[in-house]
This record gives C-alpha cells, structure tokens and sequence, in this order.
C-alpha cells in the first residue's frame, strides 16, 4: 500500500509527549511560583476605618512601636491599640478633624474600632509575637519599614510563608539584633554582627526549632 504520510511524521508522537511533559513541568512551575505568598499575599493593603499614617507618627513623631503594640514582648499577640491609646493625645491634638470622627465616635460610645487585620497566618500554624522580640528580631524584620506606610495603610512586606520564616529558623545569626534595637526602623547591623549573633545564640541557648511540630500542632 502506498504511504499516506511522511516517514518523519513517525517523530510526532515523540514530539508530542515530550511537549506535554514540558508543559506540565512548566505548568507546575508557574503554579509554583506565582501562586506563592511573595505574589498572593505581599503589597496586601486594606483600606481601614480610619486612615492612620505611621509615616507620620513613627517617622516624623518619634513614636515608639510598643507605645501602641503594648503586649509585643509579653504575649503571642501584637495587640491593636485600643480608643483610649488614640485618645491620649487626640483628646487635644486635631479635635475636630473630619478624619478622626470614627476615633471621636468610638470614643463617644464606648465601641471599638474595627480595624481590618493585615497580617494572616493560618490557624494551623502557630506564632508567638513573644518568643522573637525577646530572642532579638525585628519589628521590621517581618513588617517591613512600617515608619514608611503612610495614610493609605499598613500593608503586608513579606510572604510570611513557611520558607521564609525557615530561612530565619536554620541561620538565625544573620536577622538578630539587639534587644534595645528591635523597633528601630531603618536598623543597620555592624560589620562584625554575624559573629557576635553566634556568640549570643551560644550564650542564651537560642535554638529556633525547624521540625514541624514547633509551629503545627
């Protein structure tokens, strides 16, 4: 019988199935990677009930992070601020800014304000705001240059994925800071800071756990 196709047409199906598993390769790594926290979840910014600027309390006031965030160093929670914080000086600072109302009326009914979280971990995973702050990390570490955020909001600067926070876990020396240090913004580390981290990771046994009963159970 006559041949109705080419002989090279024999390497189509080759072709063909190395194409789909190149596709799927790509697929997954496309899934992989532009579906991860560092595209999802970083620059996450909800707009809040009141448009308050840390630019502008932190940067230009000088206001200290736990001024606010009082239980960062003794509780799994940074707590948000009640009324009565805001109150302490717009009691007498821009009293009838239109901008505050919501404080004003928060206030005024003895409701808190509803503030939209920023920061979302799952619940299966655990995280105590304590454990790093008296252990030497940053606010900035994790929250990025919060003095920086202006009225449009807090918004979310790292993944905060289980990769992320496992870079931290297993070379610890290269985040920790002094304590007296941890809500300075725009903290520059000395030259010799790594060798002294190690010091310090050896004198107060800090061992950041990487099994994954540490943080899931």
């Amino acid at each position: 019988m006559p041949q109705f196709f080419p002989k090279k047409a024999n390497a189509l199906p080759v072709l063909s199935l190395g194409a789909s598993v190149l596709g799927g390769v790509l697929l997954v790594f496309l899934v992989w990677y532009y579906f991860s926290p560092e595209f999802k979840v970083v620059g996450y910014q909800p707009e809040q009930p009141v448009p308050y600027s840390h630019e502008t309390h932190v940067e230009k006031l000088g206001m200290d992070c736990q001024y606010c965030h009082t239980n960062v160093a003794n509780s799994k929670h940074a707590n948000v601020p009640s009324t009565q914080t805001c109150m302490t000086c717009h009691s007498q600072v821009k009293t009838n800014s239109p901008k505050l109302l919501p404080v004003r009326e928060s206030w005024a009914n003895n409701e808190p304000i509803e503030w939209t979280k920023v920061h979302h971990l799952p619940d299966y995973a655990h995280f105590s705001h304590a454990s790093h702050v008296n252990k030497g990390v940053g606010c900035e570490t994790c929250h990025g240059r919060i003095d920086q955020m202006g009225a449009d909001g807090v918004y979310q600067a790292e993944p905060l994925s289980m990769g992320w926070c496992l870079d931290c876990h297993r070379q610890p020396e290269k985040y920790l800071r002094p304590n007296d240090q941890i809500t300075t913004m725009g903290y520059t580390q000395p030259a010799n800071f790594v060798e002294r981290n190690l010091e310090r990771i050896e004198e107060e046994g800090i061992q950041p756990p990487s099994n994954c009963s540490a943080c899931h159970y």
